[in-house]
């Protein structure tokens, strides 16, 4: 079974959002896409919370999240135990959220970044794996900090 990524978005990240999937899908992900579907308003702290949920439960391994800056995202889902969100705004951010920090959840900007950069940084994040070594006995503080 093929690793299993979930999505979500507001109002502001809907395009981003489905280029997003469509990257996870291609790279041979298993994508569960929550939502929303129209452009109408919502509030981005229920959405993060589901995806966070998700992977903090390990129903999903990541987490995808969009808004228009990727900031109200990466605060709403690091509330939850188990997330370590990371707004990333770059390619190499996002491969640094994994291969040191182990995210799980990566939060991005539509507005800030667009469609092509938001591409490449969501392919970026899902093809990198944690580095282990050295890096576990951080991650492993952190974990401990929400205890």
């Amino acid at each position: 079974m093929a690793d299993r990524v979930i999505a979500g978005s507001d109002h502001a990240g809907l395009s981003l959002r489905a280029e997003a999937v469509k990257v996870a899908r291609e790279a041979g992900f298993e994508v569960e896409d929550v939502g929303p579907f129209s452009g109408e308003s919502v509030d981005y702290p229920d959405y993060a919370r589901q995806v966070a949920e998700a992977v903090a439960s390990g129903r999903a391994r990541l987490g995808l999240l969009v808004c228009g800056t990727g900031i109200g995202m990466s605060i709403a889902a690091n509330k939850v135990k188990g997330a370590r969100a990371a707004h990333c705004a770059s390619e190499y951010e996002a491969r640094m959220a994994r291969l040191h920090n182990d995210a799980n959840v990566l939060c991005i900007g539509e507005r800030v970044v667009g469609l092509g950069l938001g591409a490449a940084i969501v392919k970026a994040f899902l093809e990198t794996r944690f580095e282990g070594g050295r890096h576990e006995r951080r991650v492993q503080k952190l974990k401990d900090m929400e205890k």
